[in-house]
């Protein structure tokens, strides 16, 4: 049984009148231990299929199966705890919290979790020693360069163990040295057997995966294993 599995996923939205179809016909499927690129230019469609498999979305038609479940199985008290426990999300611009330190910055998610408090800590430095940080754990965001804040964002994805991680541009604030680096981490985590999905505009950041979906005016106009 696939992870993820797509079956003809719509998305259309009305905008001020006419419809706008940001997704047709998506249909694919993800395998548990996959690494893959989704890759298309702006407007391609991406930050919308995003938004559906990390259940921040429904579709308008078409069938979307995680882990087993359709997601019309699941009221949005549902979809909420599995976006937490089984969903790993990784973006563009960090999003730490810059008044608490690296450490509280990845318990955050474990206070939405049905963890004991008492884990907390070490899981939280468990998942900074799998990014290399465990020497920043009392730090703030301010005092970290753009890759170790990514690298943060990256162990706060982890924290929970989640069955999937959702990468959004995750070089795209980053110098090449940087980017190469957060990378790495991404690749790292897939040999250890953790499904790692990137959505990327840059090609050069696709073909670090194992496999390129690319979209195109909300259609797939390619899936290719590399």
């Amino acid at each position: 049984m696939a992870l993820i599995e797509l079956t003809k996923i719509d998305k259309t939205y009305l905008d001020d009148g006419p419809m706008t179809a940001a997704l047709s016909g998506a249909t694919f499927k993800i395998e548990k231990g996959e690494l893959v690129s989704i890759m298309g230019p702006s407007g391609s469609g991406k930050s919308t299929l995003l938004h559906i498999l990390g259940f921040l979305d429904r579709p308008t038609a078409g069938l979307y199966r995680f882990a087993g479940h359709t997601m019309d199985e699941l009221d949005d008290i549902e979809l909420a705890r599995v976006r937490n426990e089984e969903m790993g999300f990784v973006f563009q611009a960090f999003n730490l919290l810059p008044r608490t330190t690296v450490l509280e910055n990845v318990i955050l998610p474990l206070g939405y979790s049905t963890v004991p408090e008492s884990k907390w800590r070490g899981m939280a430095e468990a998942a900074l020693s799998e990014v290399g940080l465990s020497h920043r754990l009392e730090h703030a965001p301010s005092e970290l360069s753009g890759g170790e804040k990514q690298r943060v964002a990256i162990a706060r994805a982890l924290v929970n163990n989640p069955s999937v991680l959702f990468a959004d541009e995750p070089t795209g604030n980053l110098d090449s040295k940087s980017g190469a680096h957060v990378m790495e981490i991404f690749e790292l985590l897939n040999k250890r057997g953790k499904t790692v999905i990137i959505i990327t505009h840059d090609e050069k950041v696709a073909r670090r995966a194992k496999r390129i979906i690319t979209l195109t005016d909300g259609k797939i106009l390619s899936d290719a294993k590399l």
